[in-house]
C-alpha cells in the first residue's frame, strides 16, 4: 500500500495465490492514496486511544490488580555492565513517550500526560537461584496509572557472570509486538548502535485513530461487525466446578501440552488441501470443544490481533493489540469440512475489518454490564506467530526464563505456538471456576478433536464423540505430550 497506493486485503491472497493473479488485482485495482500519520502538535495532555480508555476504566472500577501486568524475566550470562545497562534502559524511556506516560481523568475523559522528564532507577540485590521464584513473585504488583513510568525493572546479581533482569510494564502501554522491540532495542542500545528516529510517538497515534472514528471507512467497517452481531447474543454456558462469583476476579493457572511432528504435520496438509490457514483449523476444533462442552451451537471467541496496520507504527512501543469476537455457528448436522469454510469466511471478514476497535463494538451493542464475565465473549483462542529470537549483547547472552502464571483475564484461553515443528499449546483456566482435573479434559477432548478431524475432514461435527477412553483412542498417547502439571 505505501510502495505502490493499491491496498490487497488479506482474502485476495486466498483467492488469487500467485504472483501473477496478484499482478493482474493491483493492475485492476483503483489507486488510494497512502497518508502517513502525523505528528500532534505539543499539549499538555492527549486522547488516549481505544484500547488504553477501556484499560483504564477497567483498572478504576475493578481496582488497581496485576491482572493487566506484563511482566518478565531473563537471565544474563556473561560481563554485564551494570552502568552502562542502566544508562541503555535511561536510552529507551527518553526514546519512547510512551515509557514516560501518565493518565488522569480530566472532564470526564480518560487522558494521557506525557512526562518530559522522568526519574527511574533500576532496583538492585544480590541472591541465590533458590530465591528467584519469590523475588520474582514479590516484584509483580500493581501499577498507580497516575504516575510514570509504567515500567519497573529489577536486577538480581546471581555471581559475577550471572544475573536475572526482571521487567515489569502496565498493558496501557505496551503489548506482545511492543515487548519485541523492547528486548531487540534493549540489546541494540546496549552495544552502541544508533537506532533510526523515532518521526511519530503514541499520542500522534492515539489522536490518528479518535479523527479516523470520523470517516466513511470506519462507519463500513462498523456496520459490518453490527449485522454480525445482530440479534440475540449468546452467553457461554460453561458447565463449571464452582459458582461464578459475582464479581470476575484473575485468578488463575495453566497446564500445557504439546503436540507431535506427525499430527501438527497433518494439521499443516489440512489447513493446504481445504485452502485455509492452521489457525483456522486450530479454531475451527476450538469452536466444537466449547460446542460439545455446552451443547451451544452459537459460539464467540476472542482472539487477539497486533493491530499495526499502518507501517509507520512498526517500531512504536505502545497499546496497539485489538481484540476480534469470532462468532460460528458450530451446528452438529455440519460436516467439519464445510464447517471449517464458515470459519475461513468469517476469520478473512474479520481480519479486513480489524481496525474497528473491541471497545467500540461493546459500546454500540450496549451490552448490560456484568461484573462476573467480560463483555460477548468468555473465551479465547490465540496462535502466536511472533519472531521467538535469540537476543544477545555485547559480551552478555539473554536467556527467557520460565514463570508460573497464576492469572487469566477469561474463563478459558487457548495459547499455541508452533516450534521446531510441534504446536505447543497452554491453557490459562479461570480457577474460582475450574479444577485442575476439568481443565485437563478440555484440554483432552482438544486432542481428540484434533485427531478426528485430521482423520476425516467430512465427519459431522455430532458424531465427533469425547467419551473415548482417552488410553483407548488412537494414538493419543504417541501424539501427544501432556505436561498436566502447574506450568
Amino acid at each position: 500500500y505505501k510502495e505502490i497506493n493499491v491496498e490487497v486485503p488479506l482474502r485476495e491472497i486466498f483467492q488469487r495465490p500467485t504472483i501473477k493473479e496478484i499482478a493482474e488485482y493491483i493492475r485492476g485495482t483503483a489507486s488510494a492514496i497512502y497518508a502517513a500519520i502525523e505528528p500532534v502538535e505539543k499539549k499538555a495532555y492527549y486522547p488516549v486511544s481505544s484500547a488504553q480508555k477501556r484499560l483504564y476504566i477497567i483498572d478504576k472500577l475493578e481496582g488497581a490488580g496485576t491482572g493487566y501486568n506484563m511482566p518478565g524475566v531473563m537471565v544474563l550470562e556473561g560481563d554485564l555492565n551494570r552502568e552502562q545497562f542502566e544508562a541503555t534502559f535511561q536510552e529507551l524511556i527518553k526514546r519512547h513517550e510512551t515509557l514516560r506516560t501518565s493518565y488522569e481523568m480530566i472532564e470526564g475523559e480518560p487522558v494521557q500526560r506525557v512526562q518530559e522528564e522522568i526519574e527511574f532507577n533500576i532496583s538492585y540485590q544480590e541472591a541465590e537461584e533458590a530465591e528467584i521464584e519469590n523475588l520474582v513473585q514479590g516484584f509483580i504488583r500493581p501499577f498507580d496509572l497516575s504516575t510514570a513510568p509504567l515500567l519497573r525493572v529489577g536486577l538480581i546479581k546471581l555471581n559475577d557472570t550471572k544475573h536475572v533482569l526482571l521487567y515489569d510494564m502496565h498493558h496501557i502501554i505496551s503489548d506482545g509486538v511492543s515487548m519485541g522491540i523492547f528486548a531487540k532495542e534493549l540489546a541494540s542500545l546496549y552495544e552502541g548502535q544508533e537506532l533510526p528516529e523515532l518521526t511519530i510517538q503514541y499520542k500522534d497515534f492515539s489522536a490518528w485513530q479518535n479523527n479516523m472514528f470520523e470517516t466513511e471507512t470506519f462507519k463500513k467497517r462498523e456496520s459490518y461487525w453490527l449485522e454480525t452481531f445482530v440479534g440475540e447474543l449468546p452467553v457461554l454456558n460453561m458447565p463449571s466446578d464452582y459458582p461464578r462469583p459475582p464479581v470476575r476476579s484473575f485468578e488463575g493457572d495453566c497446564l500445557s501440552f504439546t503436540v507431535g511432528e506427525e499430527l501438527t504435520g497433518e494439521l499443516n496438509k489440512l489447513a493446504a488441501e481445504t485452502d485455509t490457514t492452521l489457525y483456522m483449523v486450530l479454531l475451527a476444533a476450538y469452536n466444537i470443544l466449547m460446542a460439545k462442552h455446552t451443547c451451544q451451537e452459537d459460539i464467540i471467541v476472542g482472539t487477539p490481533i497486533a493491530g499495526r496496520l499502518h507501517v509507520d507504527l512498526t517500531n512504536i512501543i505502545g497499546m496497539f493489540v485489538n481484540t476480534l469476537a469470532m462468532r460460528n455457528y458450530p451446528v452438529g448436522n455440519k460436516s467439519f469440512a464445510e464447517f471449517l469454510q464458515e470459519v475461513k469466511k468469517n476469520a478473512l471478514e474479520a481480519y479486513e475489518h480489524q481496525d474497528y476497535q473491541f471497545e467500540k463494538l461493546v459500546e454500540k451493542l450496549d451490552i448490560p454490564r456484568d461484573l462476573s464475565r467480560n463483555p460477548l465473549f468468555d473465551t479465547m483462542f490465540t496462535l502466536q506467530n511472533m519472531d521467538i529470537v535469540s537476543l544477545e549483547m555485547r559480551d552478555v547472552k539473554l536467556i527467557p526464563y520460565e514463570v508460573d502464571n497464576k492469572t487469566t483475564k477469561f474463563d478459558l484461553s487457548l495459547n499455541t505456538v508452533e516450534i521446531n515443528n510441534k504446536l505447543e499449546f497452554t491453557l490459562e483456566y479461570y480457577t474460582k471456576l475450574f479444577t485442575k482435573e476439568t481443565a485437563e479434559r478440555f484440554l483432552k477432548d482438544y486432542c481428540i478433536i484434533l485427531k478426528e478431524v485430521t482423520g476425516n475432514k467430512d465427519i459431522l461435527i455430532k458424531m465427533i464423540a469425547l467419551e473415548k477412553q482417552y488410553s483407548k483412542h488412537r494414538g493419543i498417547k504417541k501424539d501427544f505430550n501432556f505436561n498436566l502439571s502447574d506450568s
